[in-house]
């Protein structure tokens, strides 16, 4: 799993380090079932603190995308299929296709949000 933050993003680093894990599981690089590495590995890799991640992988229990097992560690729980925010996406693009918008169009529309 490569995930990057930015460092211009003002958000949180906790909440930085959950939206790379959703868009690593949002755009398949993390299939469900698939094992989260270690807390300390992620931490190492984004240089941040262990909490940080810690933090940010609580926050992605609760809302139901990762599992925690003891004994197993961290694992994907749910594709991006499941969630609520895939669905608005999915009509989302719909939307744009029945107004003659292109995905290229939809997409710049985004980044300028």
């Amino acid at each position: 799993m490569l995930l990057r933050l930015n460092d211009d993003d003002a958000r949180p680093l906790h909440e930085q380090v959950a939206a790379a894990i959703r868009r690593a599981i949002a755009t398949g690089e993390c299939a469900p079932g698939e094992r989260v590495p270690p807390a300390r590995e992620l931490a190492a890799a984004l240089e941040v603190n262990p909490n940080t991640v810690l933090r940010a992988l609580r926050r992605l229990r609760d809302e139901g995308l990762l599992d925690f097992r003891r004994g197993r560690g961290i694992r994907v729980a749910a594709g991006p299929e499941s969630g609520e925010l895939a669905e608005r996406v999915r009509q989302l693009v719909a939307d744009a296709e029945r107004l003659g918008v292109t995905r290229a169009e939809l997409v710049s529309m985004i980044e300028g949000v």
